[in-house]
């Protein structure tokens, strides 16, 4: 019965960290771009924070990996509370929306970039403790860049729909904002109904996650290989 449960407790402590960062980073990318650009709503909010607790979301943190898990995805992601950005209040709405949208992105590659490039210190860690640490470095490799992928995809209010209504001209875009509200749920039948669905016919609908999960393994490999790590 220990066995079982020592397994589980060292599984829990090794993805915490990587998750709690990534998704605090993350959003605390948000918040910091937007007060360089123009708005400090988030920074008055407190926000502009790496304390987790002020961006946990229980739905996107918690019950969303968890039925990613139930729905055997071959990979588990989630997300925080959005950072609050008035637009309106940057100083080039357009182009400064695009910049705060990315912000969030780009930090979980830096933070995945970071955790390749600490594994060449592994050899300076006691052998106690250095399968513990090479543990989170490779989940904080691989959960960075998940999380970056996904919230690249260009559906609102994903970083990477906020991203394509700034580049799109204002005739596309301002439908494409509108799918803002019905995002989680378009989201949701992508990657969890739409598959369940493929699989009571024989087929596999599972097409956005293997976008992501493809697409994750080419940006992996890169940084394997900037870090002089392949």
């Amino acid at each position: 019965m220990d066995q079982p449960l020592n397994f589980i407790a060292f599984e829990i402590s090794i993805w915490l960290l990587p998750i709690l960062i990534a998704v605090t980073f993350h959003e605390a990318a948000h918040g910091f771009v937007a007060r360089l650009l123009g708005d400090d709503t988030a920074w008055r909010l407190g926000r502009v924070s790496f304390n987790p607790i002020k961006h946990i979301d229980p739905f996107g943190t918690i019950v969303l990996p968890a039925l990613l898990l139930l729905a055997r995805s071959p990979f588990l992601f989630g997300y925080a509370k959005p950072v609050p950005v008035n637009f309106r209040a940057l100083r080039h709405p357009r182009r400064d929306m695009i910049l705060v949208a990315a912000a969030g992105p780009l930090m979980n590659l830096l933070l995945a970039t970071l955790a390749a490039a600490a594994f060449h210190l592994l050899d300076y860690a006691p052998d106690i403790v250095a399968r513990f640490i090479a543990d989170n470095l490779k989940n904080a490799l691989v959960l960075n860049v998940i999380l970056a992928v996904f919230n690249l995809l260009p559906i609102p209010p994903l970083d990477g729909g906020r991203i394509l209504v700034g580049v799109l001209p204002k005739a596309l875009g301002r439908p494409l904002s509108r799918l803002e509200p019905y995002g989680l749920v378009l989201l949701i039948g992508l990657l969890i109904v739409l598959p369940l669905f493929g699989e009571q016919f024989g087929l596999d609908l599972n097409f956005i996650s293997q976008i992501i999960t493809r697409s994750a393994s080419a940006i992996i490999g890169v940084i394997l290989h900037l870090t002089a790590n392949s």
